[in-house]
């Protein structure tokens, strides 16, 4: 892999390249990259395997090369405290004043030297006070900031702009090259090399950056910021006049998203999608609150765009007015940008996009989303590039790269093909149960707790058990906790870091999990002996952008199912038994309880693609394996 790497370093191009897990692809694309001596930027599928790159990998080809190169990494820009957001708490103003993390933030940003939220171990995962402090893009005040030289993402710029290994994330490389098709500056450094890894997550996290989205968090927070800087006395409000745009704006607000769910969700068609295909029909019955909602963004634009003084008191005696301006000009800017992205999901008009409502927990989001990102993915990336590494462990359907190219607009590319060193045949075996009910009919969940209740007994727990829906989760967990004493542990219960941690220190332990957890995690040695999947991880064909790309693939004559549900549907198994063998000392079992592997036609195309393990189909297979 290292040969192939380095000769498209040498000639340019694009080049796929498959490579089994255990093949060493990181240290494979690393070498060649850091001898061709120029800047080269590496693409994650997560922020973990940044962190693994970053701190293992780059020491130890630092030693082992002998030759003196530069390496950073970069996340967005929300895993960085913002010192000025600080200070302002620090000083007694906002809301988050008395918030309990604060004196553990401020602690921490006296010692910390590049504000990445990673090393606060203490602060939990899904705490709200990090938005309070946290730099982001819409109330960065930019170059006028008063703290802009000490900025955190400010030094993170300029570490990767001075650095020959710049190593991202696919969601930063996503947002950096939207930000560049707006024409809003850009944030990762000019590169003409880049390494994308775990590239089969590429189109997915493209289809969540080139849209268009709103929702009522996104309106909430401008109304806490407008707030914020008048209560901070940052802005006159004697008249009551931005209290009473602001209260407005709350109204029309939360008028349009009560019509947006009740056109989408409240006539009783849906039930438990969380995402409603939006059509320019059933957007037409939010029009007059639309209109009011836009009307209201109108006048806080208006409002903070012709604002005529500030408080002179806030004024430095320097001349500089501590960002003040800007906090002013850029909220003015946010309310225009929300505004036109209504306007733009209210007419729903561009054929190129999906339209859908999503429900989130208590949020609501309007979303535009691209039907194919191929042409998107091959202007702002390939065609940037002089070379383009796209790498995974699973690339290939059916022996072919063709899936993953017609995907991301791929024309002209190298190919090489590496399988894993791993033994598969010793080391696992794939245990395929003989009478399993149709995965769709009701009684299916039972039939899968029984099943996994048996397999689990041979395998004394150590276990994932990895469901395509929460519904069937829930159901099988509850079969299993009254079944089984081994530990059970589900997603939702704990933050999913908290979670893997847990699994690693209780002996036996069950985690119960879905698709977060088919990919991008590492649990090596007995502590994980078996993974079960319940169902073939086909994509829902009621998921809007699903069904847009079937409907788009159907009126080019093609066969959408055999052309892209069913490709989509094997990487994403692959991913899932994936989880099992990450070392060649680990052993254990593969299950998968859906029938249709072996009833349908299709079912030989997943086979073929799966690790080359026997098949068993009993369970006293599973015993004896684990009794060797």
């Amino acid at each position: 892999m290292a040969a192939a790497v380095a000769r498209i370093f040498e000639r340019g191009g694009v080049l796929l390249a498959e490579a089994g897990t255990g093949t060493g692809k990181t240290l494979a694309y690393l070498v060649p990259a850091i001898l061709n001596r120029e800047r080269v930027l590496i693409s994650t599928g997560t922020k973990n395997l940044q962190e693994q790159i970053f701190f293992k990998d780059i020491p130890a080809l630092r030693d082992a090369l002998g030759i003196p190169f530069t390496a950073t990494y970069m996340k967005g820009r929300a895993n960085y405290l913002c010192l000025h957001k600080l200070d302002r708490l620090n000083e007694g103003v906002g809301m988050a004043v008395n918030d309990v993390f604060l004196p553990i933030v401020r602690e921490w940003a006296i010692r910390t030297e590049t504000g990445d939220r990673a090393e606060l171990e203490d602060l939990p995962e899904d705490v709200g006070f990090w938005s309070e402090v946290s730099a982001t893009a819409e109330t960065c005040l930019g170059t006028e900031c008063p703290r802009y030289d000490d900025c955190f993402v400010t030094q993170m710029r300029q570490r990767a702009a001075a650095s020959d290994v710049v190593i991202v994330n696919h969601h930063l490389l996503c947002a950096d090259a939207a930000v560049r098709q707006n024409a809003y500056g850009e944030v990762i450094p000019a590169c003409s090399r880049v390494i994308v890894d775990e590239a089969h997550q590429i189109e997915d996290i493209a289809t969540q950056y080139f849209g268009y989205s709103l929702s009522n968090y996104r309106i909430d927070e401008l109304a806490r910021d407008v707030e914020r800087v008048v209560t901070a006395g940052i802005v006159d409000d004697g008249n009551n006049e931005i209290a009473r745009a602001v209260e407005r704006l709350r109204d029309h607000s939360q008028a349009f998203f009560s019509d947006l769910a009740f056109a989408h969700r409240g006539s009783g068609r849906v039930k438990s999608e969380e995402r409603v295909r939006a059509t320019p029909e059933s957007l037409g019955q939010t029009r007059e609150t639309a209109a009011e909602l836009s009307g209201a963004l109108d006048v806080i634009e208006s409002t903070f765009t012709l604002l005529p003084k500030i408080r002179q008191n806030e004024v430095d005696t320097d001349g500089r007015d501590d960002g003040i301006k800007e906090q002013i000009a850029a909220l003015a800017r946010r309310a225009g940008e929300v505004r036109d992205e209504l306007r733009v999901l209210q007419r729903a008009a561009d054929d190129a996009y999906v339209y859908f409502v999503e429900f989130r927990g208590r949020g609501i989001f309007l979303r535009a989303a691209p039907i194919d990102v191929s042409t998107i993915v091959r202007e702002l990336l390939l065609d940037r590039m002089h070379t383009t590494v796209l790498t995974s462990a699973t690339l290939t359907v059916d022996g072919s790269f063709d899936y993953i190219r017609s995907r991301l607009g791929i024309r002209d590319a190298a190919e090489v093909r590496l399988p894993s060193e791993f033994n598969f045949e010793e080391q696992a075996i794939l245990y395929l149960p003989r009478r399993m009910p149709d995965p769709r009919s009701d009684n299916f969940a039972t039939a899968a707790g029984r099943e996994v209740i048996e397999i689990l007994k041979r395998t004394r727990g150590r276990a994932f058990v990895l469901f395509t829906s929460y519904a069937t989760l829930r159901a099988v967990q509850a079969i299993a906790e009254m079944a089984l004493d081994y530990p059970i542990l589900a997603q939702g219960a704990a933050p999913r870091s908290q979670l893997l941690k847990q699994f690693r220190a209780r002996p036996h332990s069950v985690l119960f999990a879905t698709s977060s957890f088919w990919q991008g995690v590492d649990v090596v040695g007995d502590a994980l002996s078996c993974v079960i999947i319940d169902k073939l991880p086909f994509a829902s064909p009621a998921d809007p952008i699903t069904a847009a790309r079937i409907d788009a693939i159907r009126a080019c004559g093609g066969d959408p199912f055999g052309e892209y549900q069913v490709p989509l549907a094997i990487l994403a198994l692959q991913q899932g038994l994936g989880r099992l063998i990450r070392h060649r000392r680990d052993r254990g079992v593969l299950a998968v309880l859906d029938p249709r592997l072996r009833t349908k036609g299709y079912g030989a195309r997943f086979v073929a693609s799966l690790p080359p393990a026997p098949l068993v189909y009993d369970l006293s297979a599973v015993e004896a394996f684990f009794s060797d």
